[in-house]
């Protein structure tokens, strides 16, 4: 298996790819978080977008909507973007949900299955192509290499459902580019662009979408002493980890007060914010 490994359908793309819409529905990793982009819809870019821009380029009619919203647990997910996904009439759809209850204390990958095979079920029901994410490796990070279990057993039932209901299974437990924290946010859960850039990439080939994204290449790590990384782990729990921990204890979300930012089916367009 290649570091670009990734589940594709079983007749490749001749020519132009068959999709005309997309909608893309989850929480903050499709939405984009992570990947700050000023001249785009709700100022993040993140690797549906730049996904929606290599298909928009290859057919006249091509529409793109994405309904994810940060910090969504998967039954908000599915209460709120499940049903005005299907009424945009999608021919693509791509689902990444569970990752938030996977990571809480107690998260059951098994009670996330039987909501996200019902939510495939519906969103494969009227013939779109669906797409869905396994969770990425976290053997490489200390944050949340301990997690690495459950994440394990949350993929082997996406893969089951993929494969019950003939999804594509994009796989980034076997994106091993992604596996280095030069790919991730200052926050250690969220992509950068660099990383957002690589998952592009696997879903275009996921898709079997010829296109001409190349590989990004992160700079060197600069030489950290023990005492430095010890500083920069204060630095993280203090900016990241006790905001996180404080949200949680208070119900909160990330999310609150937060709406899609692409909320309707539209050509593909890169906006300049408002004044």
């Amino acid at each position: 298996m290649t570091n670009d490994a990734a589940q594709a359908p079983i007749d490749a793309n001749v020519g132009p790819h068959p999709w005309r819409r997309f909608v893309a529905i989850g929480d903050s990793f499709t939405e984009g978080i992570g990947d700050p982009e000023p001249g785009s819809p709700g100022g993040h870019r993140g690797w549906a977008d730049r996904v929606a821009e290599v298909l928009s380029r290859q057919v006249d009619d091509f529409a793109y909507a994405n309904l994810a919203v940060r910090g969504r647990l998967i039954t908000q997910i599915v209460d709120e973007q499940l049903e005005p996904a299907m009424a945009l009439k999608p021919d693509l759809v791509t689902l990444c949900a569970g990752g938030n209850d996977v990571i809480r204390p107690g998260g059951d990958p098994d009670a996330v299955a039987a909501q996200f095979e019902a939510a495939v079920a519906r969103l494969s029901s009227e013939g779109a192509t669906v797409v869905v994410f396994t969770g990425i490796d976290t053997r490489f990070t200390p944050v949340f290499r301990p997690l690495r279990g459950r994440i394990a057993i949350y993929n082997e039932n996406i893969r089951a459902i993929a494969d019950a209901y003939d999804c594509v299974v994009a796989d980034q437990w076997a994106l091993k580019t992604i596996q280095d924290p030069r790919f991730f946010d200052d926050d250690r859960l969220h992509m950068n662009s660099l990383g957002h850039h690589e998952v592009a990439r696997m879903v275009l080939r996921a898709l079997n979408v010829p296109n001409d994204l190349q590989p990004m290449q992160p700079d060197p790590l600069p030489p950290t002493t023990w005492r430095e990384a010890r500083r920069g782990d204060l630095i993280w729990a203090r900016t990241h980890l006790v905001p996180w921990v404080l949200r949680r204890v208070r119900h909160q979300s990330s999310g609150d007060n937060v709406t899609a930012k692409r909320p309707e089916a539209a050509p593909f367009a890169t906006l300049k914010p408002e004044d």
